[in-house]
């Protein structure tokens, strides 16, 4: 069964072909970065616009790198939710109308889902294992019982992970995306000549929630009170020592989580998880005997793959959407309120 899978959650426009699951025939991704570089960040009316003019290009594009037409597609999938509105509406409109004019089964996906999934598409993880999602918008430590059984343990209480490299990097220049600026110059930084504080949370109810504002605060406004006293204040080891700083703090839960849930496997995704740093410390966890697993970097960012390869799953148990189905910018089920 071949599904197409289409992902315009942000600012990645993607299709990708993917048949049985695990084979990907095409995988296009047409970034938006150098048109929202100027900016720092992404302009989300820029980036539904793009992704008007694109997407139709990008589903052919997807198509012809498969040597296929049309016709031999088996069922659409598309990002749903959660997201940048604007976008979403652009490739759940047009995922409606391909699947409709071709009498195909219409699926919709939760792209956090999607992105806990992706490492199954090369290394299947059996079940259950902890799933670790880090991206610009969300951090998540859960524990995953299958493809669409998630039960969340920890998340970010206000800042994601990826969204504090992104301002700490467009604060000091670093450069954009951020987290790739960052993850580049802390490569030949001293990631210990700022000693960066870890947040004070309410561990005994939230024992897995995290916080990223102070850390962001501190890096950006309070740099001297952190600072070791000799080493240079240089771009390379701010980053460096920021970098170290968020993702032990990430880790420290991580491993607090295998440990008291028993899990022996764990599998990490979304953007961040492309992260040189993190995806080193997560290797170490192999020394104390647990399965560890990751997308290849380009199953880290949005991807079309990632939407078809759990669709396929969903199309197996017979799960499939309506055509009446909205996407929506927000998925409760992975933001929670903290309680102080």
């Amino acid at each position: 069964m071949i599904v197409l899978g289409i992902e315009t959650s942000c600012d990645e426009c993607s299709a990708s072909l993917v048949e049985d699951g695990h084979t990907i025939l095409s995988n296009i991704i047409a970034t938006q970065i150098e048109l929202h570089k100027p900016y720092e960040g992404v302009v989300p009316e820029l980036a539904s616009r793009l992704h008007t003019e694109w997407i139709s290009q990008v589903v052919q594009s997807a198509l012809d790198k498969a040597n296929l037409t049309v016709n031999d597609i088996d069922a659409v999938a598309v990002t749903s939710r959660p997201g940048l509105l604007g976008s979403l509406l652009v490739g759940v409109s047009f995922a409606k109308g391909f699947a409709a004019s071709l009498n195909l089964p219409f699926i919709t996906i939760d792209h956090i889902r999607a992105h806990l999934y992706a490492s199954q598409i090369e290394h299947p993880l059996e079940y259950p294992y902890l799933g670790v999602l880090v991206s610009g918008g969300h951090t998540v430590i859960c524990r995953v019982d299958d493809y669409d059984t998630i039960e969340v343990l920890g998340t970010t209480i206000d800042d994601a992970i990826g969204e504090a490299f992104d301002k700490v990097a467009k604060h000091y220049g670093f450069g954009y995306p951020g987290g790739v600026a960052i993850d580049r110059l802390a490569r030949t930084g001293n990631p210990v000549a700022f000693l960066f504080p870890g947040p004070k949370l309410n561990v005994m109810d939230h024992p897995y929630d995290i916080s990223y504002s102070g850390l962001k605060t501190a890096v950006i406004n309070q740099l001297d009170s952190f600072w070791d006293g000799e080493s240079e204040k240089s771009p390379e080891n701010i980053a460096a020592s920021f970098q170290r700083a968020a993702v032990n703090m990430l880790m420290k839960r991580v491993r607090q989580a295998l440990k008291e849930t028993g899990l022996k496997r764990l599998s990490a995704g979304g953007g961040v998880a492309a992260n040189s740093y993190l995806r080193s410390e997560l290797l170490s966890l192999q020394e104390g005997g647990y399965g560890v697993s990751f997308p290849s970097l380009k199953l880290c960012t949005d991807n079309g793959a990632m939407i078809a390869a759990l669709a396929y799953r969903y199309l197996q148990d017979g799960i499939l959407s309506d055509f009446s189905e909205a996407p929506h910018a927000r998925v409760t089920a992975f933001k929670k309120q903290y309680a102080k």
